[in-house]
């Protein structure tokens, strides 16, 4: 190698280092911008939201602050509410309820208010956990750290939890207004149409499977019928 040779080709390979460089993070930025066009690409603009109270003191007509509300900023946000619904602080009636609605094909999200608290009367968790086929950890946690710069401490006896069935999220907040007005002003509102658009990706495939399989099933006990009157 010659004394002229040498600082050319160092050179070169100095250009080609930075240009190879350059096209890595070029290429990397490209697929990044793919990744998260992509992934809000099912995002859903406007939502309809059944809301559940659970209380065994208020009804739909007067005291249910927290009802209305949760109504009434969805809809001033553009959204819809599909129902209405108040039940007692009982087991069977809250997982009852919420399985239904979330099911109703104009009811894209649930969102419930009261019964997470500790009293004995308090069983909306228990109730609706067993519904979720995916539990939204990360909805409960937010809840509790934004709760407690406004109550402190005392935010560890809130248990809001939030979930997926039937491919509807379910959200779960206490009864008072103050902690529904958080949940849902700096939560739900923010996040609520990307989850949807996530979450119901596969609400007709299911509902087409469910579909087929109570067709199988009926066929199926039409055949046993048949065949114990034909005996």
């Amino acid at each position: 190698m010659s004394d002229g040779d040498s600082p050319d080709r160092d050179e070169q390979n100095h250009h080609t280092g930075h240009d190879s460089h350059r096209d890595h993070h070029d290429d990397q930025d490209h697929h990044t911008g793919h990744d998260d066009h992509d992934h809000h690409n099912h995002d859903a603009e406007t939502v309809s939201v059944a809301v559940v109270t659970v209380s065994s003191s208020r009804s739909l007509d007067s005291g249910d602050t927290s009802g209305e509300y949760i109504a009434g900023v969805f809809e001033e946000a553009g959204h819809e509410v599909a129902v209405r619904e108040l039940v007692p602080d009982e087991y069977d009636s809250v997982q009852g309820t919420v399985d239904r609605v979330a099911r109703r094909k104009d009811t894209d999200v649930v969102v419930t208010t009261g019964g997470t608290g500790v009293t004995p009367d308090d069983v909306t968790p228990e109730a609706v956990r067993p519904l979720f086929a995916k539990t939204l950890s990360g909805f409960g946690e937010l809840f509790r750290r934004l709760s407690y710069e406004e109550v402190g401490t005392r935010t560890i006896g809130s248990r809001a939890t939030a979930g997926i069935t039937a491919g509807t999220p379910v959200f779960c907040l206490p009864g008072s207004e103050n902690a529904v007005r958080l949940g849902v002003d700096e939560i739900l509102l923010p996040e609520v149409g990307h989850l949807v658009g996530l979450a119901g990706r596969g609400r007709e495939d299911d509902s087409g499977d469910a579909d087929e399989a109570k067709e199988a099933e009926g066929t199926e006990n039409s055949e046993t019928r048949t065949d114990s009157e034909t005996r």
